[in-house]
């Protein structure tokens, strides 16, 4: 009667606990990945990119559009982090004498056609002159160590911080040119941070850790491309830089070449001359 006692206060206890995890502990171990791919965006159904980059022609000032890049699923981060890192990217780098504007596209112009393709008609819709595209790779792994073995008891699962995690997250950012299809710009940052927590608090303590690692890497994304594009400003004023790039003073994609307000007054003047010469023969 006692050990069917025990036995049931032990069952009970862990069903309450919720903890599945038991009967591997302590060596269960859980792998979790989000990822959004560049390269397979860009080149779907197994395609190869080319071994060198076109050169693309820029018009200055630029008028860019920023997105995430769409993934299946509802997985990686969330609409309101995607946007509020969207933002601080605008922020950051639409004061550059070249910017003309940077427009937040919604990533969900790209979750039906994917490629060059599918960039090219958002860069009609919006008259943009590039894309920049953000991307992601996030894995978290957890695991149960010694203390799990309290999780046999209610106590245990509220108290003992069994499970062990580690959250490694990359951002990406990447300048291209869809009439062309060549990367002009890109830049990424990383973060990996570990913790312990309970099982009760697990999940939770999970999803901050994966929060606190996109806002790291966002900042280290953010720093580099900042330096990436200070580089490149110095390399285009050196006409080193592999883009042809024509001064408009307006923005837009598609606009040809323009005439300057000197261009436009020696013009003037000359129309008037012929216009007396014609009168006075």
């Amino acid at each position: 009667m006692r050990t069917l006692r025990v036995a049931v206060i032990a069952l009970v206890a862990l069903a309450v606990s919720g903890c599945a995890e038991f009967w591997c502990a302590p060596n269960c171990r859980a792998r979790h990945q989000e990822s959004s791919s560049l390269v397979g965006f860009l080149y779907p159904d197994g395609k190869v990119p080319p071994r060198e980059n076109s050169i693309p022609q820029l018009r200055l000032p630029l008028r860019v559009g920023l997105t995430f890049l769409a993934t299946p699923g509802s997985g990686g981060p969330t609409a309101a982090q995607k946007q509020q890192l969207l933002e601080r990217v605008r922020d950051r780098f639409k004061d550059r004498s070249f910017i003309g504007e940077i427009v937040v596209i919604p990533d969900y112009y790209l979750a039906t056609q994917r490629g060059y393709d599918g960039l090219a008609a958002v860069q009609r819709l919006y008259s943009l002159d590039l894309m920049a595209l953000v991307s992601y790779d996030q894995v978290t792994n957890s695991d149960a160590n010694n203390w799990s073995l309290g999780y046999l008891t209610i106590v245990g699962a509220y108290v003992l911080k069994g499970n062990r995690y580690d959250v490694s997250t990359l951002l990406d950012l990447a300048v291209v040119d869809p009439v062309t299809r060549s990367l002009v710009l890109r830049a990424g940052g990383v973060d990996t941070r570990a913790g312990s927590a309970t099982l009760v608090n697990a999940p939770q303590a999970e999803r901050a850790a994966s929060g606190a690692g996109y806002d790291a890497a966002a900042d280290q994304m953010i720093a580099h491309f900042d330096a990436a594009l200070t580089d490149f400003e110095t390399q285009v004023k050196a006409g080193k830089a592999n883009v042809q790039v024509v001064h408009t003073g307006g923005g837009g994609a598609g606009g040809g070449g323009a005439c300057g307000w000197w261009e436009l007054c020696g013009l003037l003047l000359l129309g008037l001359w012929r216009r007396n010469t014609a009168c006075c023969a």
